[in-house]
Protein backbone atom coordinates (compact mmCIF):
# COMPACT_ATOMS: atom_id res chain seq x y z
CA UNK A 1 0.00 0.00 0.00
CA UNK A 2 2.49 2.88 0.71
CA UNK A 3 4.98 2.03 -2.41
CA UNK A 4 1.53 2.60 -4.26
CA UNK A 5 1.19 6.02 -2.36
CA UNK A 6 4.83 7.13 -2.94
CA UNK A 7 4.47 6.42 -6.92
CA UNK A 8 1.30 9.07 -6.77
CA UNK A 9 3.11 11.33 -4.75
CA UNK A 10 5.99 11.07 -7.11
CA UNK A 11 3.58 11.34 -10.09
CA UNK A 12 1.61 14.04 -8.69
CA UNK A 13 5.37 15.74 -7.25
CA UNK A 14 6.37 15.48 -11.44
CA UNK A 15 2.40 17.02 -12.61
CA UNK A 16 3.29 19.84 -10.02
CA UNK A 17 6.22 20.89 -11.18
CA UNK A 18 4.97 21.02 -14.61
CA UNK A 19 2.19 23.16 -13.35
CA UNK A 20 4.37 25.44 -11.86
CA UNK A 21 7.05 26.31 -14.47
CA UNK A 22 3.56 28.51 -16.03
CA UNK A 23 1.68 29.60 -12.90
CA UNK A 24 4.13 29.45 -9.34
CA UNK A 25 6.94 32.07 -9.20
CA UNK A 26 8.42 33.35 -12.32
CA UNK A 27 11.36 32.21 -13.60
CA UNK A 28 14.52 33.62 -15.09
CA UNK A 29 17.86 32.26 -17.18
CA UNK A 30 20.02 34.96 -16.15
CA UNK A 31 19.54 38.12 -13.62
CA UNK A 32 19.81 41.35 -15.74
CA UNK A 33 18.90 44.64 -16.01
CA UNK A 34 16.06 46.53 -17.90
CA UNK A 35 15.35 50.30 -18.50
CA UNK A 36 12.59 52.01 -20.43
CA UNK A 37 12.66 52.50 -24.39
CA UNK A 38 14.94 55.30 -25.57
CA UNK A 39 16.76 55.09 -22.47
CA UNK A 40 20.24 53.77 -21.85
CA UNK A 41 21.52 51.76 -18.64
CA UNK A 42 24.53 49.57 -17.52
CA UNK A 43 24.83 47.58 -13.94
CA UNK A 44 27.87 47.48 -12.10
CA UNK A 45 28.52 46.17 -8.50
CA UNK A 46 29.10 49.37 -6.21
CA UNK A 47 30.38 49.87 -2.95
CA UNK A 48 28.38 49.88 -0.16
CA UNK A 49 29.67 52.62 1.69
CA UNK A 50 29.30 55.74 -0.84
CA UNK A 51 30.97 58.81 -0.65
CA UNK A 52 28.87 61.82 1.92
CA UNK A 53 25.65 62.74 0.08
CA UNK A 54 25.63 66.51 -1.44
CA UNK A 55 22.93 69.21 -0.77
CA UNK A 56 19.66 68.73 -2.91
CA UNK A 57 19.01 71.06 -5.53
CA UNK A 58 15.75 73.27 -5.36
CA UNK A 59 12.86 71.13 -5.72
CA UNK A 60 14.42 67.70 -5.44
CA UNK A 61 13.13 64.99 -2.96
CA UNK A 62 12.25 61.77 -2.69
CA UNK A 63 9.01 61.75 -3.38
CA UNK A 64 9.56 63.74 -6.65
CA UNK A 65 12.24 60.97 -7.85
CA UNK A 66 10.84 57.83 -7.12
CA UNK A 67 7.11 56.54 -7.63
CA UNK A 68 5.62 52.89 -7.46
CA UNK A 69 8.92 50.75 -6.23
CA UNK A 70 8.36 47.21 -5.84
CA UNK A 71 10.23 44.14 -4.79
CA UNK A 72 9.22 40.40 -5.91
CA UNK A 73 11.09 37.40 -5.47
CA UNK A 74 12.09 35.21 -8.86
CA UNK A 75 13.98 32.40 -9.23
CA UNK A 76 16.89 31.71 -11.39
CA UNK A 77 16.78 27.79 -12.64
CA UNK A 78 19.48 25.83 -14.06
CA UNK A 79 17.45 22.45 -13.50
CA UNK A 80 14.36 21.29 -11.72
CA UNK A 81 16.03 21.03 -8.58
CA UNK A 82 18.71 24.01 -8.79
CA UNK A 83 17.31 27.07 -8.96
CA UNK A 84 18.31 29.99 -6.39
CA UNK A 85 16.24 33.13 -5.15
CA UNK A 86 16.75 36.51 -6.32
CA UNK A 87 15.24 39.90 -4.94
CA UNK A 88 13.49 41.79 -8.31
CA UNK A 89 13.33 45.94 -7.87
CA UNK A 90 11.61 47.66 -9.90
CA UNK A 91 11.04 51.87 -9.86
CA UNK A 92 9.54 54.46 -11.58
CA UNK A 93 12.03 57.00 -11.92
CA UNK A 94 11.66 61.42 -12.89
CA UNK A 95 14.50 61.92 -14.97
CA UNK A 96 16.27 65.44 -14.07
CA UNK A 97 19.89 66.65 -15.67
CA UNK A 98 21.00 66.34 -11.91
CA UNK A 99 20.32 62.46 -11.76
CA UNK A 100 23.01 60.22 -13.60
CA UNK A 101 22.27 56.96 -12.52
CA UNK A 102 20.49 54.97 -9.69
CA UNK A 103 21.87 52.94 -7.19
CA UNK A 104 20.47 49.99 -5.28
CA UNK A 105 21.85 48.04 -2.11
CA UNK A 106 20.25 45.37 -0.07
CA UNK A 107 21.33 44.41 3.64
CA UNK A 108 20.39 41.40 5.72
CA UNK A 109 21.02 40.75 9.54
CA UNK A 110 23.79 38.85 10.35
CA UNK A 111 25.58 39.22 6.70
CA UNK A 112 27.48 41.40 4.28
CA UNK A 113 25.20 43.96 2.22
CA UNK A 114 25.93 44.77 -1.61
CA UNK A 115 24.82 47.48 -4.04
CA UNK A 116 24.77 47.69 -7.88
CA UNK A 117 25.15 51.05 -9.39
CA UNK A 118 22.57 51.49 -12.47
CA UNK A 119 24.62 54.30 -14.60
CA UNK A 120 22.71 56.20 -17.73
CA UNK A 121 25.22 57.32 -20.18
CA UNK A 122 24.61 61.36 -21.07
CA UNK A 123 23.34 61.11 -24.49
CA UNK A 124 20.99 58.74 -23.42
CA UNK A 125 19.25 60.51 -20.35
CA UNK A 126 19.77 63.98 -22.35
CA UNK A 127 17.19 62.96 -24.25
CA UNK A 128 14.92 61.10 -21.14
CA UNK A 129 15.28 64.26 -18.83
CA UNK A 130 11.91 65.37 -17.08
CA UNK A 131 10.31 61.81 -18.18
CA UNK A 132 9.36 59.39 -16.11
CA UNK A 133 11.30 55.99 -16.62
CA UNK A 134 11.32 52.57 -15.67
CA UNK A 135 14.43 50.68 -14.07
CA UNK A 136 14.66 47.15 -13.41
CA UNK A 137 17.34 44.80 -11.56
CA UNK A 138 16.63 41.55 -10.13
CA UNK A 139 20.22 40.21 -9.50
CA UNK A 140 20.36 40.42 -5.89
CA UNK A 141 20.68 37.17 -4.28
CA UNK A 142 18.49 36.04 -1.43
CA UNK A 143 17.84 33.03 0.93
CA UNK A 144 14.43 31.90 1.97
CA UNK A 145 12.98 33.67 5.85
CA UNK A 146 15.23 36.63 5.20
CA UNK A 147 14.75 40.30 6.02
CA UNK A 148 15.72 42.41 3.73
CA UNK A 149 16.70 45.90 4.28
CA UNK A 150 16.43 47.76 0.26
CA UNK A 151 17.71 51.36 0.21
CA UNK A 152 17.29 53.11 -3.47
CA UNK A 153 19.16 56.54 -4.04
CA UNK A 154 20.10 58.85 -6.93
CA UNK A 155 23.49 59.05 -8.66
CA UNK A 156 24.98 61.65 -7.55
CA UNK A 157 23.82 60.92 -3.93
CA UNK A 158 21.53 63.91 -2.75
CA UNK A 159 21.05 64.07 0.89
CA UNK A 160 17.00 64.53 1.00
CA UNK A 161 16.31 61.69 -1.76
CA UNK A 162 16.56 58.19 -1.02
CA UNK A 163 14.07 55.67 -0.37
CA UNK A 164 14.62 52.72 1.93
CA UNK A 165 12.03 49.22 2.82
CA UNK A 166 12.16 46.18 4.29
CA UNK A 167 11.39 42.75 2.31
CA UNK A 168 9.93 39.28 3.85
CA UNK A 169 11.43 36.87 1.57
CA UNK A 170 9.57 33.80 1.00
CA UNK A 171 10.01 30.96 3.52
CA UNK A 172 10.64 27.58 1.99
CA UNK A 173 7.22 26.43 3.50
CA UNK A 174 6.45 27.79 -0.08
CA UNK A 175 5.49 25.21 -2.73
CA UNK A 176 7.75 26.27 -5.48
CA UNK A 177 10.91 27.01 -2.75
CA UNK A 178 9.83 23.26 -1.25
CA UNK A 179 10.42 22.00 -4.47
CA UNK A 180 13.09 23.68 -6.30
CA UNK A 181 15.01 25.73 -3.82
CA UNK A 182 18.21 23.36 -2.52
CA UNK A 183 18.32 24.42 0.77
CA UNK A 184 14.45 23.76 1.20
CA UNK A 185 14.21 20.08 -0.11
CA UNK A 186 13.69 18.13 2.62
CA UNK A 187 11.30 15.54 0.91
CA UNK A 188 7.90 14.32 2.19
CA UNK A 189 7.20 11.42 4.15
CA UNK A 190 4.59 8.77 4.00
CA UNK A 191 4.04 6.05 7.04
CA UNK A 192 2.53 3.25 7.68
CA UNK A 193 2.11 1.54 11.28
CA UNK A 194 1.90 -1.78 12.82
CA UNK A 195 1.01 -1.84 16.28
CA UNK A 196 1.73 -5.26 16.86
CA UNK A 197 4.82 -5.29 15.92
CA UNK A 198 5.96 -1.89 16.74
CA UNK A 199 7.07 -0.71 13.47
CA UNK A 200 6.61 2.38 11.00
CA UNK A 201 6.93 1.55 7.73
CA UNK A 202 8.14 4.64 5.80
CA UNK A 203 8.40 6.01 2.03
CA UNK A 204 10.58 9.30 0.84
CA UNK A 205 9.37 11.19 -2.23
CA UNK A 206 10.68 14.36 -3.77
CA UNK A 207 14.12 13.94 -2.60
CA UNK A 208 16.80 15.85 -3.46
CA UNK A 209 17.43 13.64 -6.83
CA UNK A 210 21.58 13.57 -6.49
CA UNK A 211 21.96 13.09 -3.04
CA UNK A 212 21.26 9.80 -0.38
CA UNK A 213 18.83 10.39 2.00
CA UNK A 214 18.71 9.89 6.35
CA UNK A 215 16.15 8.81 8.31
CA UNK A 216 15.61 8.50 12.10
CA UNK A 217 13.03 8.13 14.94
CA UNK A 218 13.89 11.15 17.42
CA UNK A 219 12.11 12.51 20.39
CA UNK A 220 10.92 16.27 19.70
CA UNK A 221 11.77 18.96 22.32
CA UNK A 222 13.81 22.32 21.49
CA UNK A 223 16.12 19.91 19.34
CA UNK A 224 14.70 16.03 17.99
CA UNK A 225 16.99 14.31 19.85
CA UNK A 226 17.34 10.75 18.10
CA UNK A 227 16.64 7.30 20.16
CA UNK A 228 19.02 5.30 18.22
CA UNK A 229 16.79 4.04 15.28
CA UNK A 230 17.83 5.11 11.85
CA UNK A 231 18.72 4.35 8.43
CA UNK A 232 20.45 5.88 5.02
CA UNK A 233 18.37 5.36 1.99
CA UNK A 234 21.00 5.58 -1.36
CA UNK A 235 19.68 7.54 -4.24
CA UNK A 236 20.34 5.12 -6.64
CA UNK A 237 17.66 2.47 -5.00
CA UNK A 238 14.30 2.96 -7.17
CA UNK A 239 12.23 2.41 -3.98
CA UNK A 240 13.00 5.06 -1.23
CA UNK A 241 11.59 2.90 1.71
CA UNK A 242 13.18 1.77 5.21
CA UNK A 243 11.05 0.22 8.60
CA UNK A 244 12.10 1.62 12.17
CA UNK A 245 11.19 0.46 15.38
CA UNK A 246 9.66 1.81 18.42
CA UNK A 247 9.46 1.12 21.99
CA UNK A 248 6.38 3.27 22.84
CA UNK A 249 3.91 5.62 20.99
CA UNK A 250 5.07 8.55 22.74
CA UNK A 251 3.23 11.58 21.14
CA UNK A 252 6.62 13.28 20.63
CA UNK A 253 8.09 10.56 18.49
CA UNK A 254 8.52 11.45 14.96
CA UNK A 255 9.95 10.29 12.21
CA UNK A 256 13.13 12.78 10.50
CA UNK A 257 14.14 13.09 7.50
CA UNK A 258 16.80 14.98 5.71
CA UNK A 259 19.60 14.72 2.54
CA UNK A 260 22.94 13.55 3.13
CA UNK A 261 24.70 17.01 2.84
CA UNK A 262 25.80 19.86 5.02
CA UNK A 263 23.56 22.06 6.69
CA UNK A 264 20.50 19.33 4.98
CA UNK A 265 17.01 21.05 6.08
CA UNK A 266 15.33 19.34 7.69
CA UNK A 267 11.70 17.47 7.61
CA UNK A 268 9.50 16.27 11.02
CA UNK A 269 6.17 13.87 11.37
CA UNK A 270 4.99 12.76 14.33
CA UNK A 271 2.70 9.60 13.52
CA UNK A 272 1.57 9.78 17.71
CA UNK A 273 1.45 13.36 18.45
CA UNK A 274 -2.40 12.97 19.85
CA UNK A 275 -1.01 9.98 22.08
CA UNK A 276 -0.82 12.12 25.80
CA UNK A 277 -2.39 9.45 27.45
CA UNK A 278 1.17 7.29 26.71
CA UNK A 279 3.36 9.76 28.65
CA UNK A 280 0.97 9.29 32.28
CA UNK A 281 3.75 6.47 33.04
CA UNK A 282 6.82 6.24 34.93
CA UNK A 283 5.60 6.96 39.08
CA UNK A 284 8.01 6.37 41.41
CA UNK A 285 7.28 5.97 45.10
CA UNK A 286 10.19 5.57 47.23
CA UNK A 287 8.89 4.33 50.50
CA UNK A 288 11.68 5.52 52.55
CA UNK A 289 11.04 8.93 51.91
CA UNK A 290 7.31 7.98 51.14
CA UNK A 291 7.84 10.68 48.15
CA UNK A 292 5.92 10.20 44.58
CA UNK A 293 6.83 11.42 41.93
CA UNK A 294 6.70 11.70 37.99
CA UNK A 295 8.78 13.32 34.97
CA UNK A 296 7.24 13.48 31.35
CA UNK A 297 8.74 11.34 28.68
CA UNK A 298 7.63 14.07 26.47
CA UNK A 299 7.76 18.19 26.90
CA UNK A 300 3.63 18.56 27.65
CA UNK A 301 2.10 21.96 29.37
CA UNK A 302 -0.35 19.72 32.05
CA UNK A 303 -2.02 19.75 35.58
CA UNK A 304 -0.55 17.21 37.82
CA UNK A 305 -2.50 16.65 41.18
CA UNK A 306 -3.22 14.24 43.48
CA UNK A 307 -6.79 13.09 44.37
CA UNK A 308 -9.33 10.47 46.08
CA UNK A 309 -10.76 8.18 44.02
CA UNK A 310 -14.22 6.48 45.37
CA UNK A 311 -16.41 3.78 44.64
CA UNK A 312 -18.61 5.61 42.55
CA UNK A 313 -15.44 5.58 40.29
CA UNK A 314 -15.09 9.65 40.83
CA UNK A 315 -11.36 11.23 41.98
CA UNK A 316 -12.06 14.13 44.02
CA UNK A 317 -8.92 16.85 44.47
CA UNK A 318 -7.24 16.59 47.74
CA UNK A 319 -6.63 20.17 49.05
CA UNK A 320 -2.97 21.67 47.93
CA UNK A 321 -1.94 19.10 45.93
CA UNK A 322 -0.87 20.32 42.39
CA UNK A 323 1.57 20.93 40.43
CA UNK A 324 2.29 22.34 37.17
CA UNK A 325 4.81 20.88 34.92
CA UNK A 326 6.44 21.95 31.46
CA UNK A 327 9.45 19.61 31.36
CA UNK A 328 10.95 18.91 34.48
CA UNK A 329 10.09 16.59 37.17
CA UNK A 330 7.37 16.66 39.60
CA UNK A 331 7.65 15.31 43.19
CA UNK A 332 4.48 15.32 45.70
CA UNK A 333 6.55 14.51 49.56
CA UNK A 334 5.08 12.90 52.77
CA UNK A 335 2.29 10.78 50.65
CA UNK A 336 0.67 8.26 52.24
CA UNK A 337 0.38 5.15 50.09
CA UNK A 338 -3.25 4.00 50.07
CA UNK A 339 -4.70 2.59 47.42
CA UNK A 340 -7.79 4.92 47.19
CA UNK A 341 -4.57 7.55 46.43
CA UNK A 342 -4.40 8.53 43.12
CA UNK A 343 -2.66 10.94 40.30
CA UNK A 344 -4.69 13.10 37.87
CA UNK A 345 -3.20 14.43 34.72
CA UNK A 346 -5.01 16.85 33.22
CA UNK A 347 -4.26 18.47 30.00
CA UNK A 348 -6.04 21.11 27.90
CA UNK A 349 -9.76 19.78 28.75
CA UNK A 350 -8.68 15.98 29.18
CA UNK A 351 -7.78 14.35 32.40
CA UNK A 352 -6.60 11.09 32.78
CA UNK A 353 -6.67 9.58 36.05
CA UNK A 354 -3.96 6.32 37.32
CA UNK A 355 -3.66 4.65 40.78
CA UNK A 356 -0.06 3.55 41.37
CA UNK A 357 -1.19 2.07 44.86
CA UNK A 358 -4.20 0.22 43.72
CA UNK A 359 -3.00 -3.14 44.18
CA UNK A 360 -2.26 -2.78 47.71
CA UNK A 361 1.33 -3.70 47.51
CA UNK A 362 2.56 -0.42 49.51
CA UNK A 363 -0.44 0.36 52.03
CA UNK A 364 0.69 0.69 55.26
CA UNK A 365 -2.26 0.67 57.35
CA UNK A 366 -6.00 -0.64 57.08
CA UNK A 367 -8.85 -1.11 59.61
CA UNK A 368 -10.99 -4.09 59.75
CA UNK A 369 -13.81 -5.51 61.94
CA UNK A 370 -13.10 -8.59 64.25
CA UNK A 371 -15.20 -10.68 66.61
CA UNK A 372 -14.34 -10.75 70.14
CA UNK A 373 -16.12 -12.07 73.32
CA UNK A 374 -18.78 -11.96 71.45
CA UNK A 375 -19.14 -8.46 70.19
CA UNK A 376 -17.39 -6.47 67.49
CA UNK A 377 -14.61 -4.59 67.65
CA UNK A 378 -12.78 -2.51 65.18
CA UNK A 379 -9.05 -2.77 64.76
CA UNK A 380 -6.46 -0.92 63.13
CA UNK A 381 -3.49 -2.35 61.92
CA UNK A 382 -0.14 -0.64 60.55
CA UNK A 383 3.21 -1.54 59.45
CA UNK A 384 4.63 1.72 60.20
CA UNK A 385 4.62 3.81 63.71
CA UNK A 386 1.95 6.45 62.74
CA UNK A 387 -0.84 8.88 63.95
CA UNK A 388 -3.93 8.72 62.69
CA UNK A 389 -7.57 10.72 63.18
CA UNK A 390 -10.39 8.77 64.40
CA UNK A 391 -13.67 9.27 64.60
CA UNK A 392 -17.54 8.80 63.79
CA UNK A 393 -18.92 10.77 61.39
CA UNK A 394 -22.86 10.79 60.04
CA UNK A 395 -24.49 10.69 56.52
CA UNK A 396 -28.05 12.45 56.21
CA UNK A 397 -30.17 12.32 53.48
CA UNK A 398 -28.42 9.33 51.36
CA UNK A 399 -25.66 12.49 51.34
CA UNK A 400 -21.91 11.26 49.88
CA UNK A 401 -21.13 13.11 52.41
CA UNK A 402 -20.19 12.18 56.02
CA UNK A 403 -19.89 14.80 58.69
CA UNK A 404 -17.53 14.63 61.75
CA UNK A 405 -19.28 14.19 65.28
CA UNK A 406 -16.38 12.92 67.84
CA UNK A 407 -12.86 12.74 66.55
CA UNK A 408 -10.05 11.69 68.06
CA UNK A 409 -5.94 10.67 68.06
CA UNK A 410 -4.40 7.18 67.66
CA UNK A 411 -1.14 6.43 67.80
CA UNK A 412 -0.25 3.27 66.27
CA UNK A 413 3.04 1.56 66.87
CA UNK A 414 4.93 -0.27 63.86
CA UNK A 415 3.55 -3.72 63.53
CA UNK A 416 0.87 -3.36 66.14
CA UNK A 417 -3.05 -3.32 66.14
CA UNK A 418 -5.12 -1.46 68.00
CA UNK A 419 -8.93 -1.96 69.04
CA UNK A 420 -11.75 0.57 68.45
CA UNK A 421 -14.83 0.14 70.43
CA UNK A 422 -17.98 0.24 68.82
CA UNK A 423 -20.04 2.69 71.18
CA UNK A 424 -23.65 2.96 70.23
CA UNK A 425 -22.82 6.15 68.03
CA UNK A 426 -21.07 4.29 65.95
CA UNK A 427 -23.71 1.87 66.21
CA UNK A 428 -27.21 4.03 65.29
CA UNK A 429 -28.29 4.44 61.23
CA UNK A 430 -26.32 6.20 59.29
CA UNK A 431 -23.15 6.25 61.40
CA UNK A 432 -19.75 5.95 60.05
CA UNK A 433 -15.66 5.47 61.14
CA UNK A 434 -13.54 8.29 59.82
CA UNK A 435 -9.92 7.56 59.79
CA UNK A 436 -7.05 9.62 58.30
CA UNK A 437 -3.43 9.50 58.51
CA UNK A 438 -2.35 12.69 60.46
CA UNK A 439 1.99 12.62 60.17
CA UNK A 440 1.85 13.01 56.18
CA UNK A 441 1.50 16.05 53.79
CA UNK A 442 -1.08 14.02 51.65
CA UNK A 443 -3.12 11.49 52.95
CA UNK A 444 -6.91 9.99 51.55
CA UNK A 445 -9.59 10.18 54.11
CA UNK A 446 -11.63 6.61 54.88
CA UNK A 447 -14.89 5.83 55.46
CA UNK A 448 -15.84 2.59 56.79
CA UNK A 449 -20.19 2.23 57.44
CA UNK A 450 -20.76 -0.74 59.10
CA UNK A 451 -24.21 -2.34 58.16
CA UNK A 452 -24.88 -4.61 60.98
CA UNK A 453 -23.73 -4.09 64.46
CA UNK A 454 -24.50 -6.31 67.41
CA UNK A 455 -26.39 -4.72 70.02
CA UNK A 456 -24.31 -5.24 73.70
CA UNK A 457 -25.06 -4.62 77.22
CA UNK A 458 -25.06 -1.03 78.55
CA UNK A 459 -21.49 -2.42 80.82
CA UNK A 460 -19.99 -3.20 77.32
CA UNK A 461 -21.05 -0.27 75.47
CA UNK A 462 -20.69 2.65 77.90
CA UNK A 463 -17.87 4.33 77.46
CA UNK A 464 -15.96 7.85 77.72
CA UNK A 465 -14.50 6.90 74.52
CA UNK A 466 -14.16 4.67 71.58
CA UNK A 467 -10.34 3.88 71.58
CA UNK A 468 -9.64 0.34 73.57
CA UNK A 469 -5.53 1.02 73.32
CA UNK A 470 -3.07 3.97 73.43
CA UNK A 471 -5.02 7.08 71.95
CA UNK A 472 -4.75 10.93 72.93
CA UNK A 473 -6.74 10.64 76.31
CA UNK A 474 -4.62 7.27 77.80
CA UNK A 475 -1.62 8.45 79.86
CA UNK A 476 2.14 6.79 79.29
CA UNK A 477 1.89 5.11 82.59
CA UNK A 478 -1.40 3.62 81.53
CA UNK A 479 -0.21 1.91 78.25
CA UNK A 480 3.21 0.13 80.08
CA UNK A 481 0.51 -0.91 82.80
CA UNK A 482 -1.04 -2.46 80.17
CA UNK A 483 1.72 -3.66 78.36
CA UNK A 484 3.11 -5.58 81.26
CA UNK A 485 -0.38 -6.82 82.68
CA UNK A 486 -1.85 -8.41 79.70
CA UNK A 487 1.53 -10.77 79.02
CA UNK A 488 2.17 -11.52 82.51
CA UNK A 489 -1.99 -12.51 82.74
CA UNK A 490 -1.43 -14.63 79.64
CA UNK A 491 1.90 -16.28 80.72
CA UNK A 492 -0.08 -17.11 83.99
CA UNK A 493 -2.61 -19.09 82.69
CA UNK A 494 -0.58 -20.83 80.60
CA UNK A 495 1.06 -22.05 83.36
CA UNK A 496 -1.47 -23.21 85.30
CA UNK A 497 -2.71 -24.92 82.30
CA UNK A 498 0.62 -26.35 81.86
CA UNK A 499 0.29 -27.57 85.72
CA UNK A 500 -3.19 -28.77 85.41
CA UNK A 501 -1.69 -31.15 82.54
CA UNK A 502 1.22 -32.41 84.42
CA UNK A 503 -0.80 -33.55 87.50
CA UNK A 504 -3.36 -35.45 85.07
CA UNK A 505 -0.97 -37.37 83.15
CA UNK A 506 0.94 -38.11 86.52
CA UNK A 507 -2.11 -39.74 88.08
CA UNK A 508 -2.63 -41.75 84.88
CA UNK A 509 0.90 -42.83 85.20
CA UNK A 510 0.88 -43.85 88.50
CA UNK A 511 -2.43 -45.83 88.48
CA UNK A 512 -0.97 -47.75 85.21
CA UNK A 513 2.32 -49.11 86.59
CA UNK A 514 0.46 -49.92 90.11
CA UNK A 515 -2.06 -51.96 87.55
CA UNK A 516 1.60 -53.32 85.72
CA UNK A 517 0.73 -51.71 82.84
CA UNK A 518 3.79 -50.08 80.93
CA UNK A 519 4.47 -47.03 79.73
CA UNK A 520 6.74 -45.01 77.76
CA UNK A 521 9.19 -44.59 81.08
CA UNK A 522 9.18 -48.35 81.90
CA UNK A 523 12.41 -49.26 79.83
CA UNK A 524 14.50 -48.16 82.47
CA UNK A 525 13.78 -48.80 86.58
CA UNK A 526 13.34 -45.47 87.94
CA UNK A 527 13.47 -44.98 91.57
CA UNK A 528 13.05 -41.51 92.20
CA UNK A 529 9.26 -40.07 91.87
CA UNK A 530 10.25 -36.75 90.89
CA UNK A 531 12.81 -37.82 88.16
CA UNK A 532 10.08 -40.24 86.83
CA UNK A 533 7.05 -36.88 86.39
CA UNK A 534 10.40 -34.70 84.66
CA UNK A 535 11.45 -37.72 82.31
CA UNK A 536 7.70 -38.09 80.78
CA UNK A 537 6.97 -34.77 80.87
CA UNK A 538 9.65 -33.28 78.60
CA UNK A 539 8.42 -35.01 75.48
CA UNK A 540 4.43 -33.36 76.14
CA UNK A 541 6.02 -29.74 76.86
CA UNK A 542 7.79 -30.08 73.79
CA UNK A 543 4.67 -30.80 71.66
CA UNK A 544 2.44 -28.23 73.79
CA UNK A 545 1.15 -25.04 71.42
CA UNK A 546 2.15 -21.75 72.28
CA UNK A 547 -0.01 -19.90 73.83
CA UNK A 548 1.34 -16.65 74.19
CA UNK A 549 0.68 -15.00 70.80
CA UNK A 550 1.13 -11.15 69.50
CA UNK A 551 -0.49 -9.08 67.52
CA UNK A 552 1.52 -8.23 64.46
CA UNK A 553 1.16 -7.47 60.98
CA UNK A 554 4.12 -9.63 58.23
CA UNK A 555 5.53 -7.29 56.17
CA UNK A 556 5.30 -7.91 52.62
CA UNK A 557 8.27 -8.13 50.29
CA UNK A 558 7.35 -4.58 48.46
CA UNK A 559 6.97 -2.61 51.55
CA UNK A 560 10.16 -4.21 53.63
CA UNK A 561 12.56 -2.98 50.15
CA UNK A 562 13.69 -0.05 50.90
CA UNK A 563 14.91 0.88 47.23
CA UNK A 564 12.40 2.98 44.68
CA UNK A 565 9.52 1.43 43.18
CA UNK A 566 8.58 2.13 39.96
CA UNK A 567 4.65 1.94 40.45
CA UNK A 568 3.20 2.92 36.85
CA UNK A 569 5.58 1.25 33.89
CA UNK A 570 4.69 0.42 30.10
Amino acid sequence: MILLVALLMSLCGVLNGAAVQSTGMERIEKCDTRCSQGLQCKSKPHYLFPPPCRSSPEGLNSSSVFHNVSLSPVMRCEGRQKCSLHLRVSVALRLTESIHGLSVCTVTAGMMGGCRLLSFPRASRQRMVGQQVEVENDCFDISPGQDVQVTLKTVPSYCSVAWTSTYRAPECSNGDLRSHIPECITGRLWYDINPERKELAVSVSDMLEDKDYHLRLCHKDFICIGTGAKTLIKKEEPMKNATLRYSRPLPCLCIEGWSAMMDAPRVQVCPFKDRLEELWFGVTFDPMEETLSWEPACPVAAVIALCQKGEDGVCVDLPHASQTVGRGKITFAKVDPHPQLCMKFTAGSQSWTRCPFADGGFQAWEVGVTKREGHQEVVMLSRISSTFSVGVCVKSGGSVVCEPTDTHTVYVEKYKSVGLNLTRELCKPNSCLQVKRLDVEYAVTIIHCHQQCEVEDDARTSGPGIVTSRVEEASAADWEVTCVIVPAGACLSAVIIVALALHFMLTVYQRRKRKGLGGPCTSEKQTDPARVAVDCVVPALQTFPALHRQNSIPDPPQYGNYEKANLLSD
